[in-house]
């Protein structure tokens, strides 16, 4: 049976590997349930410092799971519902994340679309080799970038996340250190495991408290979205998802353009 995350401990390093290749690591149920279990672990561990997330495969994260979220044998209003506590569970994830009391560094390779690209955002610090590609493509299903759009707009500014969630466009690995998605791009997968290492040997110097409590100050420079906007999102989301969606998932599971495209 499929682990859907593969979790090493190398001393104060908790490196987690999401394990789905054969869907680009995509966002099943099963997988987030396992990563919620591995960051509720780390925000009572004296042992970690650092948190290394990355993907199986050569990719990095898809996103969500939309064979999952199509193959869902609800009513509508029961499949309402179940969009409308996932994406808002979703919101609550990538906060959790950023909130760890260890530096989170994302390891990037091959695929980082919309849940993938807001992990990438709401880690601490984000490396890439130059197969990464980075798209939040969820108005070309018919969906929304909910929860992921507060993130983006903190990494790379209003002006760029306008861009990217209005236009959807794929954006390879130096279009995306560019505007500040990532910080730094390496020429393969070698030099980004070379990189990898000299950035946790300096993680590794500092204080564990101190690195905690500057993770606490940075977060209170400024909340990450106004107070309601999570729910609203994941309103929208869900509106969505019994909307548009319905077709702009059947096309994509289809391979075919969606009927509003023109």
């Amino acid at each position: 049976m499929e682990q859907p995350i593969l979790i090493t401990r190398d001393g104060p390093v908790m490196h987690i590997t999401l394990n789905r290749p054969h869907r680009r690591n995509a966002l099943s149920l099963a997988l987030v349930a396992e990563l919620d279990r591995a960051m509720e672990e780390l925000e009572s561990s004296d042992t970690f410092r650092v948190v290394v997330l990355r993907g199986a495969g050569g990719h990095f994260c898809a996103g969500l799971d939309l064979v999952e979220v199509a193959e869902d044998q609800l009513s509508a209003e029961q499949r309402l519902e179940a969009q409308l506590r996932r994406n808002a569970d979703m919101g609550a994830r990538l906060l959790r994340l950023a909130s760890l009391p260890q530096v989170v560094v994302a390891r990037i390779q091959g695929s980082a679309f919309a849940g993938g690209l807001g992990f990438n955002c709401a880690a601490d610090i984000a490396i890439a080799d130059a197969s990464a590609k980075f798209c939040a493509p969820e108005v070309l299903r018919g969906l929304v970038a909910a929860q992921i759009l507060p993130w983006i707009t903190r990494r790379v500014g209003r002006s760029q996340a306008q861009r990217l969630v209005l236009q959807a466009q794929v954006l390879d690995a130096q279009a995306a250190a560019k505007i500040g998605l990532v910080h730094e791009v390496f020429a393969d997968e070698a030099a980004l495991d070379a990189g990898l290492d000299a950035i946790l040997k300096d993680l590794r110097r500092g204080s564990p408290q101190a690195m905690a409590e500057t993770k606490k100050l940075l977060a209170a420079l400024g909340e990450i979205s106004p107070a309601g906007y999570a729910a609203a999102g994941a309103q929208a989301f869900a509106r969505c998802a019994v909307g548009d969606a319905v077709e702009g998932i059947a096309a994509f599971r289809e391979r075919r353009k969606p009927g509003w495209e023109s």
